[in-house]
């Protein structure tokens, strides 16, 4: 899954600053049903990381039933919060 794709997908656009609050909303509320429906691990991973740097996903007990992509998904999380420390 390319970003620049998965923008273009959801929003509209590929340029975050252009995405009008209706138009945010909307495509997260898309993007949650595609993650409810999504049956590939890595896509529903890639689709909840997204999620989450728009700080609109799922807890991870409800997004995940793997142990193993919930551990991933908490690594993600630890990787984004130093990124941000560093910033």
């Amino acid at each position: 899954m390319d970003f620049d794709d998965q923008l273009r997908r959801y929003f509209g656009t590929d340029d975050l600053a252009t995405i009008a609050p209706i138009t945010l909303e909307t495509g997260l509320d898309r993007m949650r049903v595609d993650l409810g429906m999504e049956k590939d691990r890595a896509r529903r991973f890639a689709l909840w990381s997204l999620l989450y740097m728009f700080g609109a996903s799922p807890d991870l007990d409800v997004a995940f039933d793997n142990e193993d992509d919930r551990n991933a998904a908490r690594d993600f999380m630890d990787m984004m919060a130093k990124a941000q420390e560093s910033d």
